[in-house]
Order: C-alpha cells, then sequence, then structure tokens
C-alpha cells in the first residue's frame, strides 16, 4: 500500500480550519471523517497529488461522526470541503448542514467494507453468531429465562454457549464518534434486538420513557469493550499484545494486515470480497463520501479530485482501490454515481426515508 497522508487528529481539527486564510482554503481541497475511508481517500489525494498541477488534499481522520460535525457546522471556506463516511449520513446531521446554511450535498458511495471481528492469528480459528456477539457486548442482556433484562454478567464465552472457548471477552472497537461503530451497532445489535420481546416490549410499555429499547444498540461500559480511538492499526497492535482480545474494524485493514491477525467467521461466512459485495457476509456496509456543493467552484481541484476517487481505475473491478481492500459495487452502480456527482445530484430528506 503507498504511504498515507499524515492524518491531523480530530482534536486539532477545529482550530486547524479557524487558522486557515481563505486564500490557502481555495488552494487545496480539505477533507475530514472516517478512519475507514481514510486509506482509500489517502490514495487518492497522493495520486492527484502527483499526477497534476493541483495541491495534495490535506485529509484528517476524525471519525465519521466528528467528520459530520465539521463538515455541517457552516458553508464558509474555514470548513471541510468533503466528508467521508463508513455509514451513510444520518437525518439529523443532514438537517445539522442544512440549518447551518449547508443545503447543496451530493452523496458518493465508494464501494462496499465488511465489518471485521479479527484476533491475533496465534489464536484458534472461532465462529460466531450475532446473538453471540450481541450478548457479549450489549451492556443489558437477557436473564436466563428471557423474562427480563439483566446487567450482562458475561466475562468468558462459553457462558454465552459452551460451544464456544474458556476465553476472556474484551473487545478493541472504535468509539462512539466512529461510523464502524454505528454500523456495528446497526448491523449487530439493533437488527437483532428490535426482534427481540425482551427489549421491545418494555418499549411497548412506555415508549417515552424507554426509547432505547426500540432498537437497543447500547454497549456495556464495564471494560469488556474498550474504545480504542479512531486509529485502525492501533487496534491491530492491542491484539498482537492481548492474544485473549477481539478488534473490530473494516476489512480493509484486516487484509492489510492479514500475516499477523486473522478474521473470525460470523454465522459460517467469512468476511471476504465475494461474501461483502453480495451481503452474505452478515456485517457489510457501503463507504461514502459527501461532497459540498457550493466549494465546487471555489476551492482548485476540487471537481478534478472527485472525478479521479469515482474513476474505474480507482473503485472499477481491477481499481487501484480494490487492491488495498475496497470492494467494488456493480458496475451499474458505478455508473450511476458517476452520472449523480455530473448533475451534483442534491441530497434530501427523503433520500434518507429510501434506503
Amino acid at each position: 500500500m503507498k504511504k498515507h497522508l499524515i492524518a491531523i487528529t480530530a482534536l486539532a481539527a477545529t482550530s486547524f480550519f479557524a487558522g486557515m486564510t481563505a486564500q490557502a482554503a481555495e488552494d487545496r481541497i480539505h477533507i475530514v471523517g472516517s478512519s475507514t475511508v481514510y486509506p482509500f481517500a489517502s490514495y487518492v489525494a497522493e495520486e492527484f497529488g502527483q499526477t497534476t498541477n493541483f495541491n495534495t488534499p490535506v485529509i484528517e481522520s476524525t471519525g465519521s461522526g466528528g467528520g459530520m460535525k465539521l463538515f455541517c457546522a457552516g458553508n464558509g471556506m474555514d470548513t471541510p470541503d468533503i466528508t467521508n463516511s463508513s455509514r451513510r449520513i444520518k437525518d439529523k446531521e443532514l438537517k445539522l448542514c442544512n440549518e447551518n446554511g449547508v443545503e447543496d450535498i451530493t452523496e458518493i458511495v465508494i464501494g462496499f467494507d465488511g465489518i471485521a471481528i479479527a484476533q491475533s492469528k496465534t489464536n484458534k480459528a472461532v465462529n460466531f453468531t450475532r446473538k453471540q456477539i450481541l450478548l457479549a457486548v450489549a451492556a443489558e442482556v437477557p436473564n436466563k429465562a428471557g423474562t427480563a433484562l439483566i446487567a450482562n454478567p458475561y466475562k468468558y464465552w462459553n457462558e454465552i454457549d459452551a460451544s464456544l472457548p474458556h476465553r476472556p471477552i474484551i473487545f478493541y472497537g472504535p468509539p462512539t464518534s466512529s461510523g464502524t461503530r454505528d454500523a456495528f451497532e446497526d448491523l449487530v445489535m439493533k437488527s437483532l434486538t428490535k426482534k427481540m420481546d425482551v427489549y421491545t416490549n418494555l418499549y411497548k410499555k412506555d415508549e417515552k420513557a424507554n426509547k432505547k429499547y426500540k432498537k437497543y444498540k447500547t454497549i456495556r461500559t464495564d471494560g469488556v469493550y474498550v474504545p480504542a480511538g479512531e486509529n485502525d492499526n492501533l487496534i491491530v497492535q492491542k491484539l498482537l499484545t492481548n492474544e485473549d482480545a477481539f478488534g473490530i474494524f473494516g476489512y480493509s485493514f484486516l487484509e492489510e494486515n492479514s500475516d499477523r491477525v486473522s478474521a473470525a467467521t460470523v454465522e459460517g461466512v467469512t468476511p471476504a470480497p465475494a461474501a461483502i459485495s453480495s451481503g452474505k457476509y452478515p456485517v457489510s456496509r457501503s463507504l461514502f463520501f459527501y461532497i459540498k456543493n457550493d466549494h465546487l467552484k471555489k476551492v482548485k481541484g476540487m471537481s478534478e479530485y472527485v472525478k479521479l476517487f469515482i474513476d474505474e481505475k480507482m473503485i472499477g473491478d481491477d481499481g487501484n482501490l480494490t487492491e488495498i481492500g475496497l470492494i467494488a459495487l456493480p458496475e451499474k452502480n458505478r455508473n450511476e454515481i458517476r452520472a449523480r456527482f455530473a448533475k451534483h445530484t442534491k441530497l434530501t430528506l427523503e433520500d434518507l426515508k429510501n434506503k
């Protein structure tokens, strides 16, 4: 993989943008957002800087949520031009953008990704169901009778299911600002708990007081799940020093570190390109970036950067980004994405309802 651009930390992001001059903002593309999309965006940015007369874009790995906050803060030239995201923009984020004058946004899907449940390669292979993972990470779980929720008592995997190893439950995973965390909560937790009476009955008893139980996604905070920041490479390092642990991160980081870590299968399926793109792997998602269209005519090279990113040589079946872990969209969808950008199609709240 090409060496990534140096990321500016999320903590420094606000002051960085505040310190930019208008000229600097117009001379260089500024991108924030997802740590999962970061390697792909970095690759394109490096290629862009080397093959055009435009400046290499500056990219900050702030997490999807952190990127959305910066992107939606306003429409001025002291705000990001593009934000990367490892999950789709939320209704409340688009509303915040609109309220702050960011009313013309185009959504770009770049490909697919799977969320890996990874471990040190020194461990034996393991298969989990999504329910077993839910019972390992949820703050509240059903009692043995399945009649009520209790604080999660599980400390070892075989306490959840006797077929699993006697191994301490510990996860290194993304923080709340991360799109990977949002996607994990949606695909592993909410998708199951919304169909489990022990959760939904509480919501039905008092909808206002118990709203969280409608689609429960609360992760335990007793030390079993350890937020490891927006640096997925740090999670890989932690797995090598704690062989009991599992890490949660995107497929591209699994592939990049395949000599050191391996993935658990989920419901018998290994995270691999074909299984992820088909949806057979149950923890699969799409990857995005969002364009501030009002900046397209103001920021030098912004249109050219986007065109390079969505070109076949980058996101096609044999594109450069597939070599570093991106899983390509079907050709029809790739053509639709290019047509969407060519028209600068405006994203609306109605679009988000048609998921």
